[in-house]
């Protein structure tokens, strides 16, 4: 039977502040967080209302209905590089004035001032419409339905459908003791097809999905779920037809969108503010200095509208930005939120979230993408002479320390004398992210950006994130491969 969750009490209206929402009076609230965070470097209340929901159709019927309600406060005060944070369902001047009192312990006699409120851009990247009040429970099954019976009539070797839909709409309020109010509405909405295909003596896997700041409407035309279906199962017959990946050290050309998850773990994570003022990054101390190749640039673009992980403001209230990573090489700037920014004497960049209300904000990558080059992308696979063709990844694990990675590589192709040859199953890229960066001969003008389905790890945290890369070649990477 579906598993259907409790359904809690809808959202009024988006208009409606949620201090309104709760009953609290606005200026007790601003004494009682201007009481807690006096002597305070930084530091705010933040609101947070969430519906999500979460349909889940598997071999043939729908397995599991959720739907969710949360909401709730954390109330954080920031001094020099500690942390106060409290955090509460109760959404009640009593329980905030806990907290207040909670958090004003990190100061202990602490004297500084609270820093100015951001700056506001009144730009907003996406609808505040909620997408759980779209399509009606029972047309999202019929879709799912649809996509589950359209991709066992697409190949009879398919066995196994899996399909998923999911969205949430979160309302935030960030509250200064200064009562400056900074407010966001974010929908997301993510859909998702797995596919099993094979016989009883070999099977293999394919999935894809795509997603965004939006509602329904794209996810049930048939255009786009048929496509999902459609290189689900492609990604699974190709897999059949797959020999071992060879191993060695070799050149490999990563493909364009996706592979630039790699990019956002190996080197991202290593250009968030927090690891480099800790000088727990290997790129701490390298500002100013030539940390790739000539050519690569890299940007982190909170900015681009409806992408999955764009935010108008970040969960501090700063406006998210484009922020230059890497420029021709070179490094020249960090993402930042407000502490390590004010820390490190460098200015906020808008990339401070969280998890929900019950988490402190941290510099976090939203959109996080390599800028196209020159070359055509048939130019680069031709320049090879013995390689792998990297299209599609999985996991993967990097040490933020050393730059150290290893990737599982899901969809791949032989590199024979410039052509593209069969397809291998296996492959491992390992290398070091920093390295690795030098290492890149040749960018392709084809860039673009994943399908919207990134969901970013750290600190036991998870966001919704975006990746993007052109095609590129790598030279001389460690492939690891069970083949000749």
């Amino acid at each position: 039977m579906p598993q259907i969750a409790s359904e809690g009490p809808h959202m009024t209206h988006p208009a409606t502040s949620l201090l309104d929402r709760a009953g609290l009076d606005k200026p007790n609230v601003v004494k009682i967080l201007s009481r807690g965070l006096e002597g305070a470097d930084d530091g705010e209340l933040f609101l947070e209302y969430r519906q999500s929901e979460m349909l889940l159709f598997d071999n043939g019927r729908l397995k599991q209905a959720t739907y969710d309600t949360a909401q709730g406060f954390g109330l954080r005060a920031v001094k020099d590089d500690a942390v106060g944070y409290a955090h509460a369902s109760d959404i009640s001047e009593a329980a905030i004035a806990r907290a207040a009192d909670s958090v004003g312990a990190v100061k202990r006699g602490y004297s500084g001032h609270v820093a100015a409120a951001p700056q506001r851009s009144n730009v907003k990247l996406y609808t505040d419409d909620n997408p759980l009040e779209g399509p009606s429970f029972e047309a999202k099954v019929k879709l799912l339905a649809e996509i589950d019976a359209y991709a066992r009539a697409k190949d009879p070797r398919v066995k196994q459908v899996s399909a998923s839909v999911g969205a949430s709409w979160q309302v935030v309020e960030i509250l200064r003791p200064d009562g400056e109010v900074f407010r966001d509405i974010r929908p997301l909405v993510r859909l998702n097809v797995s596919v099993v295909a094979g016989d009883v003596t070999k099977q293999e896997t394919g999935s894809y999905g795509y997603g965004g700041r939006e509602g329904y409407q794209r996810f049930i035309e048939s255009g786009a779920w048929r496509h999902a279906a459609d290189d689900a199962i492609r990604q699974a017959l190709v897999n059949l037809e797959a020999v071992p990946a060879p191993a060695g050290e070799m050149d490999v050309v990563l493909g364009p969108g996706w592979p630039g998850v790699m990019l956002h773990e190996a080197v991202g994570h290593g250009l968030e503010g927090d690891f480099n003022r800790k000088k727990t990054s290997a790129f701490a101390g390298l500002m100013g200095q030539q940390v790739a190749a000539k050519g690569v640039t890299v940007v982190d673009d909170g900015t681009l509208s409806d992408r999955r992980g764009s935010l108008s403001i970040d969960d501090e209230g700063t406006p998210t930005s484009r922020t230059v990573l890497i420029e021709d090489g070179i490094l020249v700037g960090y993402m930042q939120d407000r502490q390590n920014a004010r820390l490190m004497n460098m200015k906020p960049t808008g990339n401070g979230r969280r998890e929900s209300h019950g988490h402190v904000p941290m510099p976090r990558m939203t959109n996080t993408y390599m800028i196209a080059g020159k070359q055509e992308p048939a130019e680069i696979i031709a320049s090879v002479k013995n390689g792998i063709y990297a299209v599609n990844f999985g996991g993967g694990q990097v040490d933020i320390t050393s730059g150290k990675y290893v990737f599982q590589v899901t969809e791949a192709y032989k590199i024979d004398n410039g052509k593209i040859g069969a397809p291998v199953k296996g492959a491992m890229l390992i290398g070091n992210g920093p390295t690795d960066l030098h290492r890149i001969s040749m960018i392709g003008n084809d860039l673009k950006l994943d399908t919207g389905i990134g969901t970013c790890g750290k600190n036991g945290q998870g966001v919704p994130v975006g990746v993007g890369q052109p095609t590129l070649r790598m030279d001389r990477i460690t492939v690891g491969g069970t083949g000749a």
